[in-house]
């Protein structure tokens, strides 16, 4: 049985005293025997505290816990032994000693040897914010004797007063007693939804809080002189787990310790190794035979398991166990995830559209027909030769799969949907902001951060030593313009280091392809184009992934040097930082493939050299879209699977086993203590910490720009992204529930930042998917030449107007071909992709009209299609309302009835006045006519009588 406590429940009667603090009563052998007597006595004393979940008594339950290192000196374990020995004595001298307290902790301190300072120093800081704890009213129970050796666990309980308290300073909006009814649909609408309603059945999860509500309780903000407006029949579950946990956590923040003028509270303790963590406890197992009933078994059950995967998510239900921030996040990632599936359904129809229509592009049919002997110039100096046009026919045709009329429309589309999808989260948003009573709710400004307090704290004690007057000090930006200054310097270098790798895996590009280019092969001189692309492309991929995670310490590093005040200011502040470089880390290569390949080329004859040797890329003669389409994909699948799923599996399942293996060293090998079954906080510990949402919603809104801002290249992104949230949402739930510590729940009511940076991808979108359909596709060209130079308004004839002539005399010295005869002829005009004046024309090799026609087009295009869009958004915007009417009624009902409630209040107040004031006057009135034998005493009758009202 445990018996070493700082902290122990004693009755009333003793010395009126709840808690008293007792420090390593078995490092003595106070009670050695007794608790040898009453161990074999009990069945388990274990089973009696659920294994952790209550105090010893059993009827206290746990809400917070603090974990400590602590060194056991050899002294102790001397005197236990020593006290063993003498036991007798012990237990005669036991009855005559006070109650053990502060003065037992000196005597000890005495005869133990001097330990280190350091842990000294932090011993006394918890001895002190421990009793800060107290004075607070919480009680406390220290359990030193566990499994985890070295580890000293401090269980919290917070009692109903307390409670009471703190929920009226938090405004915790309470179920009332006062129920009404839900508006419900009629005759069309409700025939409507009871059909849905069926056919949805089986994708329901089997959730108590899931099933529709017709009936709801009246919230108010909870006030202990209004008590009887509550339901308080069970106090034991009226404030539920996560609403005790966060009021705990508010006063572990609040209570601070003042040891060398160190204002402390428990994120300072934390992060200064005074107490190694700090974590509510989850409700108990979630698998195992004979396992009781709880929300963790059950969200195990319905949510984070595969089985289920096809279910809605028991979003109340996640909320009631987490807390409203993380109940939204995997509310949004719901709604995107169902936005999704209308979006891949279009996505295969464009795709499925392209394919069918192969066979009839005219364009790709001229490429491909062998008959029409167009002669390409060389891909390189030198090594390379001229080529047939026809030899790119697979290119040609599988660019035509995703550079088609649709998807000009799906990008339209895509645009329309990510502006309905904003919407449709907005109205979902504040259907669960009234299903949550988080309707009127306004976050305060939070405690300020350890980091903060220790820099103010420096700064005032630097104008002490200067003998400044010091009021109340505060960081401004003249303390922060070094580290602002340091967060400018390295972002533009990490960007610039971005520019640099993407730099480089073009230069390998070029040289690959060159290299490639020797090969005397005629296989390997044709798979060079795919050779090169699928390497560089990998490359791109792999330095992705790790600057990713270097990128994201280092947003981490340049936030925290800043001294942010807040956790708000902070989070806010990382967010910032990391998704500005992980979107130009994820985005530059494919920014570099749409905008900027094959258009700083040159032409035959006068090329653009890098370092005076090698040639610019050129696109396919299918065009880069094709490329772009494969950058795309394998970069976005890439990153799905690896980044976000195996790491996500692999990483914590690692740190989960070297912590074991560490605990494990530590552990004896003692056999009884190897079977005792850990307790709850002990299971608990051996978790990973939560770290925080912005992880989670960075690889969301990573997706959404690849689903988004490149759609009209790869139209079946929305699809890839379907299929990679179904298992994520399923992976996060099950993270959440069986891998980290339960989080303090956190009250929001919006996902806040993140929105407004998915509002940025959505606009953006609209102007990326303009310029790559306009510059990087061939929409525009095909349509200039349909209606401008076609003669019998067909395609016929748009490769060859898309092509110039060169004449192979006028190539430079030392860049013609070294096998001019390759082709089995000699070749005296060779083609290239480009709008300019054939060799025979007075200007040769100038730029042609038709570019600057189609150019005209490209930029007409993008401004109609940029402004036809965002007025679309924007009408969708402003047609869907942001608060759902059904709601908006719901709301005014609530206040309607909140007022009837408080009428009521105030007139049976009146009203009970008013009979105490009515019986007061006929008790004066029976007074006035008493008989004579009482008219003596009448005055002192009439002053008796009409005291009575006075007094009630």
């Amino acid at each position: 049985m445990r018996v070493n406590k700082k902290y122990s429940c004693l009755p009333a009667e003793e010395k009126g005293i709840h808690i008293i603090n007792i420090r390593a009563i078995e490092d003595i052998g106070y009670d050695q025997h007794e608790s040898t007597l009453l161990n074999s006595l009990s069945k388990n004393p274990d089973a009696d505290c659920k294994y952790g979940l209550y105090f010893r008594d059993g009827k206290r339950k746990v809400d917070y816990i603090l974990v400590y290192h602590y060194k056991k000196s050899s002294a102790g374990k001397t005197l236990a032994r020593r006290a063993q020995q003498n036991d007798a004595s012990v237990r005669s001298t036991k009855q005559d000693q006070p109650l053990p307290g502060k003065g037992m902790q000196l005597e000890m301190g005495e005869s133990e040897p001097h330990m280190d300072y350091h842990e000294d120093d932090k011993r006394f800081r918890r001895e002190e914010y421990e009793g800060n704890l107290v004075e607070a009213g919480l009680e406390l129970e220290r359990d030193e004797d566990t499994k985890i050796h070295g580890i000293g666990f401090v269980k919290i309980h917070a009692p109903w007063n307390v409670l009471c308290r703190e929920a009226e300073f938090l405004k915790l909006k309470m179920p009332t007693k006062k129920m009404y009814q839900i508006n419900q649909t009629h005759g069309l609408l409700k025939k409507i939804n009871s059909v849905i309603q069926k056919i949805t059945e089986p994708i329901q999860p089997k959730v108590a809080e899931h099933k529709p509500q017709t009936v709801k309780r009246l919230s108010y903000p909870f006030s202990r002189e209004k008590q009887h407006l509550f339901d308080l029949s069970d106090k034991d579950s009226f404030f539920d787990s996560k609403t005790r946990s966060t009021i705990v956590y508010e006063i572990l923040k609040r209570t601070t310790c003042t040891k060398a003028k160190y204002s402390m509270g428990i994120t300072s303790l934390l992060a200064n190794g005074v107490y190694s963590a700090a974590y509510p406890l989850h409700d108990g197992d979630y698998e195992g035979e004979n396992v009781e009933p709880n929300d963790r078994k059950l969200l195990c059950e319905e949510w984070a398991s595969y089985g289920v995967f096809y279910k809605y998510q028991p979003i109340d239900l996640v909320r009631k166990y987490f807390g409203e921030k993380i109940g939204l996040y995997f509310a949004w990632l719901g709604v995107y995830t169902q936005m999704l599936i209308p979006a891949s359904i279009v996505g295969i129809i464009v795709f499925l559209y392209g394919c069918a229509t192969v066979d009839e592009n005219i364009p790709s049919m001229e490429m491909c027909d062998q008959r029409n002997n167009i002669t390409m110039c060389p891909l390189c100096d030198k090594t390379c030769s001229y080529w047939k046009m026809s030899s790119a026919c697979a290119t040609a045709r599988a660019s035509h799969l995703f550079d088609n009329p649709a998807t000009v429309f799906f990008s339209v589309f895509m645009a329309l949907w990510a502006a309905t999808f904003m919407e449709h989260w907005k109205r979902k948003q504040m259907r669960l902001n009234y299903r949550w009573d988080l309707t009127g709710f306004e976050e305060e400004e939070d405690h300020p951060r350890a980091e903060y307090e220790a820099k103010v704290l420096e700064k005032s004690l630097r104008k002490e030593h200067k003998h400044k007057e010091t009021d109340k000090e505060k960081l401004t930006w003249k303390d922060r313009f070094p580290a602002y200054l340091t967060n400018f310097v390295g972002i533009i270098f990490m960007i610039g280091l971005t520019f640099a790798i993407v730099f480089g895996v073009i230069i390998y590009r070029i040289s690959t392809a060159a290299a490639l280019a020797i090969s005397s092969t005629p296989s390997g001189r044709s798979s060079v184009r795919v050779t090169v692309t699928a390497t560089a492309v990998i490359i791109n991929l792999v330095v992705i992934i790790i600057l990713d995670e270097v990128y994201g310490c280092i947003a981490r590093w340049l936030t925290q040097i800043e001294v942010p005040k807040t956790d708000k200011n902070f989070e806010e502040r990382l967010i910032f930082k990391a998704f500005l470089l992980k979107f130009v880390n994820a985005y530059t290569p494919i920014f570099y493939v749409a905008f900027f390949k094959g258009r700083f080329v040159g032409r035959p004859g006068d090329y653009v050299y890098i370092f005076h040797s090698f040639r610019m890329e050129e696109c396919a003669p299918g065009g880069c879209l094709m490329e772009l389409c494969i950058q795309l994909s394998i970069i976005m699948l890439g990153k799905q699977l690896i980044q976000n799923n195996l790491f996500e599996i692999g990483i914590p399942k690692m740190k989960k086993f070297i912590r074991y293996l560490k605990l494990k060293r530590r552990r004896s090998l003692d056999h009884e203590e190897h079977m005792k079954k850990k307790q709850r906080y002990e299971v608990d510990y051996n978790l990973e910490p939560f770290a925080g949402l912005t992880p989670e919603y960075m690889e969301m809104i990573i997706q959404f720009g690849f689903v988004t801002l490149f759609v009209a290249s790869f139209p079946l992104a929305p699809l890839f992204a379907l299929l990679n949230n179904i298992i994520e949402i399923r992976l996060d739930a099950k993270k959440f529930v069986t891998e980290l510590r339960r989080p303090v729940a956190v009250r929001a009511k919006d996902i806040g930042i993140w929105y407004n940076i998915l509002r940025g991808i959505g606009k953006l979108a609209v102007i990326i998917n303009a310029f790559v359909i306009s510059f990087t596709s061939d929409f525009i060209p095909r349509l200039v030449y349909l209606y401008m130079y076609s003669e019998n308004g067909t395609m016929h004839g748009f490769v060859n107007h898309t092509l110039s002539s060169f004449n192979v005399s006028d190539f430079q010295a030392g860049t013609a071909p070294n096998d001019p005869l390759d082709l089995g002829y000699e070749v005296q005009i060779c083609r290239y992709k480009d709008y300019r004046e054939p060799p025979w024309s007075e200007n040769k090799y100038d730029i042609s009209k038709d570019f600057w026609a189609v150019l005209a087009a490209r930029l007409a295009f993008v401004i109609v299609f940029q402004n036809l869009v965002m007025f679309m958004s924007e009408f969708v915007d402003w047609v869907i309302p942001d608060i759902p009417k059904d709601i908006s009624q719901q709301i005014h009902k609530e206040k309607v009835l909140m007022v009837e409630v408080f009428m009521r209040e105030e007139q049976g107040k009146l009203q009970m006045l008013e009979t105490w004031k009515d019986k007061g006057k006929k008790k004066g009135e029976n007074c006035n006519n008493h008989s004579p034998r009482l008219s003596r005493s009448r005055s002192g009758s009439l002053s008796s009588c009409h005291s009575y009202p006075l007094d009630v």
